[in-house]
């Protein structure tokens, strides 16, 4: 049986061993992992592109309880894509709302950098010099 083995899984998701093994007994994982003869996790590409998923729902903020959640309604097919639905955009509402407060602090923290540089004479980050 060809496929990844969990080092190799770790190397290209950037993810550690020990976090794939949590994300497996959490029910992370749209498919269970196969097994090797002597037992190894024996991962394949669609687990690999479904662990960037879960990635990526984890770095934008979604709770590990909502990712199981949206997991346990892949793996169950279809006939739910409206509770899918519901999960995601829930989720995507709370990104946005994320995205427009960290906007609002960008724009207090480079209104602020521009007060210091003006008065230290500064212009981006150089000192003005005159010959």
């Amino acid at each position: 049986m060809s496929g990844l083995s969990i080092g190799q899984v770790a190397e290209r998701t950037g993810l550690s061993v020990h976090t794939l093994r949590f994300y497996e007994r959490e029910g992370l994982l749209a498919q269970p992992v196969s097994r090797g003869v002597a037992g190894h996790r024996i991962y394949s590409e669609d687990d690999v592109g479904w662990l960037g998923v879960c990635m990526r729902l984890r770095a934008s903020g979604m709770p590990l309880t909502d990712i199981r959640r949206y997991t346990e309604l892949v793996r169950a097919g279809q006939g739910n894509e409206v509770e899918r639905l519901e999960v995601l955009r829930e989720h995507r509402d709370r990104v946005v709302a994320q995205m427009r407060e960290l906007d609002e602090c960008l724009k207090l923290i480079s209104h602020k950098v521009a007060i210091y540089e003006g008065r230290l004479g500064l212009r981006d980050g150089v000192t003005e010099c005159t010959p």
